[in-house]
């Protein structure tokens, strides 16, 4: 299996944060991540747009150039891979293996509902099998995030570790019992999602978690620094946001010093 399957280690948990763009990636990279993940909602707004606007091409164009701008590896959020059947599922992890990237993710929510447990797990399998040995698939159960409950979560996960992907994710697992009863539910690698309320990092860990992203937050937190120095200078015109900024120039600097 490929190198970046080898960075996830229950209870040594890989920081895998999600840039929005080619510069947000270089500077977590220069600041020590060893892979990162693309964010549909980040790049979405960098687009001015909602979460789920994006299309096929757009979201694996996307990642194929921040995957071009590092030496990391790179999986892609491609949401419900774009498709409800599963041959669609494989076309499009076929695209996204193509393209370069390491993984990428494949969620059980249309957009509109969960699908069917029957169907979400073929949507699995179908991807497992275009992705090879080299890719790796991170199935998601969403259904904690869409008013579902825990035992389905654990039903859904089990099932798509039979249906053979390497890496299972339930965000909207943010307590310890929960994430422990998700760790405990299968024998793959664990990704949690970072939310405010989850655990810290070093928690984490000892509950066995194998991974940890952050999802559309670091790209709305830096939206959030924008939107308030923004008000600083229309509303009051006075320019304190240039402590930020200049911690954020200084990142850059590093982040791009040996790029032409």
């Amino acid at each position: 299996m490929s190198a970046f399957l080898d960075l996830h280690r229950p209870g040594d948990p890989l920081l895998m944060p999600n840039p929005w763009d080619i510069g947000s990636a270089r500077i977590l990279v220069s600041l020590g991540a060893r892979a990162l993940a693309t964010t549909s909602s980040g790049f979405a707004a960098t687009l001015g747009r909602p979460d789920g606007s994006v299309t096929r091409d757009e979201a694996i164009g996307h990642a194929a150039a921040i995957a071009a701008a590092v030496d990391v590896p790179v999986s892609a959020d491609l949401e419900q891979c774009f498709a409800d059947d599963p041959a669609g599922v494989a076309e499009t992890v076929t695209l996204a293996r193509a393209a370069g990237l390491a993984g990428c993710s494949v969620e059980d929510f249309s957009g509109t509902a969960v699908y069917d447990i029957g169907l979400a797990t073929e949507r699995v399998a179908a991807a497992v099998e275009a992705a090879g040995d080299d890719f790796v698939i991170t199935a998601r159960a969403e259904n904690l995030l869409h008013g579902g409950d825990l035992g389905d979560t654990l039903t859904r996960l089990q099932r798509f570790q039979e249906a053979g992907a390497p890496v299972l994710f339930a965000p909207g697992a943010v307590t310890e019992d929960q994430i422990r009863a998700v760790v405990g539910s299968v024998d793959r690698p664990v990704n949690v999602l970072a939310f405010a309320e989850a655990p810290p990092v070093a928690r984490l860990a000892g509950l066995g978690v194998a991974r940890v992203s952050t999802g559309g937050a670091l790209a709305f937190a830096a939206y959030g620094a924008l939107a308030a120095a923004g008000r600083e200078l229309l509303e009051q015109g006075t320019y304190g946001y240039w402590g930020g900024a200049g911690a954020g120039r200084h990142a850059a600097g590093r982040a791009f010093a040996d790029r032409p």
